[in-house]
């Protein structure tokens, strides 16, 4: 600080002792040297302010000054043919000059962020919207629910199928257990639905990573590749592509985030399959796997009961409902509570 601050001094003293001896103005020694400390100390000033430009601006305001300069002197060329000996004449040929460079410096410097790397490079990109990927991985496939949210419309863009889960799929649909073969036919079939869809586009890529062994490695340095989304149910390889930054669609993140919210003190039908752990428990599953568990409801194992929600348990393995069966005493026939559609019983009270 100290330095730069000597720096400018001897600036300024080099400008006024310049002046002095100079004479621009003859024979005025003081005020020669006024005026050069006038100039230094306006070009410090400028100088401390231009500290605070952005380098870009201050590039793009010496470019515009620079064009523009040129362009005025090609005008002022021009005009060889007008008349100099007339003030109007003069005075355009100044106003040119001056009004030309200062418009070119004010606009490049506000334009200068233009000149920024990646602002240069988006300017040779193509400005077509780019492409959406959407990599699907075995798991995915295999579950079957893909095929039902593509056709819904949730997923855009194209859904790539590399030729290596194709393999994968196919060692699975020709496994001697018949269980997993099953569920690789499945697969097959799965992606011949997606495939036949209106307006979906599937494509099979060729892209491999020989020297990548695991799938999900191979499928993770694809999506990089793509710049695509790794589609799948995959606990771990949800976790692994995370850790290499790479965007994953959760298939069951899915499913829980559109799972029905209930509340204690609604009523909802249940089937009860079996019996609770507890006494006189009764165990019902919703269509979307939850476990219900009812209690007084032992005894009614086969049958579909209405029961009030008593609590919601969140575990790590998913969501539980706890409910009582409602006995015939419990009150008049059901209602329907207003703006959920889910029935409720009166109250005493009401």
């Amino acid at each position: 600080m100290h330095g730069l601050v000597l720096v400018r001094g001897l600036f300024v003293g080099a400008v006024v002792f310049a002046a002095v001896q100079i004479q621009p103005l003859i024979g005025q020694p003081v005020i020669n040297g006024a005026v050069g400390l006038a100039v230094a100390l306006l070009i410090v000033v400028a100088e401390t302010r231009l500290r605070e430009v952005a380098a870009t601006e201050l590039l793009g305001g010496l470019l515009g000054f620079g064009v523009m300069l040129v362009v005025a002197s090609t005008l002022t060329g021009a005009l060889y043919w007008a008349n100099t000996e007339d003030s109007k004449v003069r005075f355009l040929h100044s106003l040119i000059i001056i009004v030309l460079p200062y418009l070119g410096l004010v606009f490049g410097a506000r334009k200068g962020e233009w000149l920024e790397p990646s602002k240069l490079v988006g300017l040779f990109r193509d400005a077509r919207p780019q492409r959406s990927y959407k990599i699907l991985d075995t798991s995915v496939i295999i579950d079957g629910r893909i095929a039902e949210v593509v056709e819904s419309g949730f997923l855009d863009g194209t859904l790539i199928v590399p030729q290596f889960v194709l393999r994968e799929l196919q060692f699975v649909a020709d496994s001697s257990d018949s269980l997993r073969r099953n569920r690789g036919r499945r697969g097959l079939d799965v992606l011949n639905k997606i495939q036949k869809m209106a307006g979906v586009e599937v494509e099979i890529s060729d892209i491999d990573f020989p020297d990548i062994k695991e799938v999900d490695l191979k499928l993770i340095e694809l999506a990089r590749t793509k710049l695509g989304k790794i589609v799948t149910q995959d606990f771990n390889l949800n976790k692994v592509a995370q850790l290499h930054r790479v965007a994953v669609l959760n298939l069951n993140e899915l499913a829980n985030a559109l799972k029905p919210v209930v509340l204690p003190g609604e009523v909802m039908s249940v089937f009860i399959i079996k019996e609770g752990k507890e006494y006189n428990q009764g165990v019902a599953y919703l269509d979307d796997g939850t476990m219900v568990v009812v209690d007084n409801a032992r005894s009614r194992i086969g049958h579909n009961l209405e029961i009030v929600v008593t609590s919601v348990l969140q575990t790590t393995a998913g969501r539980m409902i706890f409910g009582r069966h409602l006995e015939a005493s419990d009150g008049g026939p059901p209602i329907e509570s207003e703006g959920t559609g889910k029935r409720l019983r009166p109250t005493a009270e009401g």
